[in-house]
């Protein structure tokens, strides 16, 4: 399965900070413009629905956001299945809302199981317990329907095989006969979400997550006992906290194997299917010819650290970031910018956006 190589290098282009928000709406202007500007009239009168594929820790989330942050964030929402799990978890405390919940779904749920057999599969539910396809469908439906008419990035669905068919006739089932809908499939190698989750570090106050060896803080501490490294939280707030690393986060992606094959069928599914858009998005480029298709600056910076001892500070030493593909091609994996900007331009494409 080849994803294309995506071109945003622009011949004499200036040199821009993707980590600062103000340099980064200059650098989608430039290398996105035009594009930017037709999707923002085609958001005036419509909508689409795009169905956010890729493995666990690929980006998903990030990329869907900045490009509502970039084009027009009143106009574009995402939402995760996950995330609308743990919201309903915490409706089913408050009685008025569970009620609310539950006579929704009175009217709204159609399966082959007992409407009051799926109650109690919400009520009981654990984090281990995978609630029904069925189900799944009458809660997005009502997700969506609070969300007004917006074009919506849904993160986690399809999740099985068995919900791809189920995607290509969910704007039927939630009303937007007239709206398109997208598969934007994510192709990221494992070594880039293996190190993504063993570097992960939290801030435990206000819960921000930054990578001590792809994106540290400006604020790195040096522990000589114990000749570790430490992240210190960017917020004010936080009062210089030392961020931390979930459990089980060191050893990457050896827990989550499995899901991560299931997650690399799916997508290839998808690819297969005849008559649905999609937006193919590759988070990386050959290193031989990395030159021809992306601007230095566009590339995963990796860190290190050195301590000092004579001057008593941490020095920060950045190279770019080497990774295999899964065809064993030594590459560089790509900033989450570039990659949105090959987002926008694929989705003006099969929009039909004039």
């Amino acid at each position: 399965m080849q994803f294309p190589i995506f071109k945003t290098k622009v011949s004499g282009g200036r040199k821009f900070n993707l980590a600062d928000p103000k340099e980064r709406e200059k650098y989608f202007d430039l290398k996105a413009g035009p594009e930017i500007k037709k999707l923002r009239e085609y958001l005036k009168k419509n909508t689409f629905i795009a169905y956010l594929m890729g493995k666990k820790n690929s980006g998903k989330g990030t990329y869907a956001k900045m490009l509502a942050e970039i084009v027009n964030p009143a106009r574009i929402d995402h939402f995760s299945i996950g995330d609308m799990i743990r919201g309903i978890d915490l409706e089913l405390k408050d009685e008025a809302k569970k009620k609310k919940l539950f006579d929704f779904l009175k009217k709204n749920y159609r399966g082959f199981i007992p409407f009051e057999e799926i109650i109690k599969s919400l009520e009981k539910r654990s984090t281990k317990t995978l609630l029904s396809t069925e189900l799944i469908l009458a809660l997005v439906k009502r997700e969506i329907s609070n969300r007004k008419k917006k074009a919506i990035f849904i993160d986690g669905f399809p999740r099985d095989m068995d919900q791809i068919s189920y995607s290509l006739f969910f704007r039927d089932l939630i009303g937007y006969r007239e709206d398109s809908d997208i598969f934007v499939l994510i192709d990221v190698p494992d070594k880039v979400i293996d190190e993504r989750i063993k570097w992960r570090r939290i801030c435990p106050v206000c819960k921000t997550s930054r990578n001590l060896k792809l994106l540290p803080t400006l604020n790195v501490k040096y522990d000589e006992e114990k000749d570790k490294f430490y992240l210190i939280c960017d917020n004010p707030k936080c009062k210089e906290i030392v961020m931390v690393s979930k459990e089980g986060d060191e050893f990457g992606t050896a827990p989550i194997k499995d899901r991560l094959i299931l997650d690399q069928k799916l997508i290839e599914k998808s690819l297969s299917l005849y008559g649905m858009p999609k937006v193919l998005l590759r988070n990386s480029v050959p290193a031989k010819e990395a030159k021809k298709y992306v601007d230095d600056y566009e590339i995963t910076p990796e860190y290190y650290f050195e301590w000092d001892s004579k001057a008593k500070r941490v020095k920060t030493i950045e190279k770019p970031w080497t990774i295999q593909d899964r065809e064993g091609v030594q590459s560089y994996s790509l900033l989450a910018p570039p990659v949105v900007v090959s987002l926008i331009k694929q989705l003006v494409e099969v929009l039909g956006i004039d």
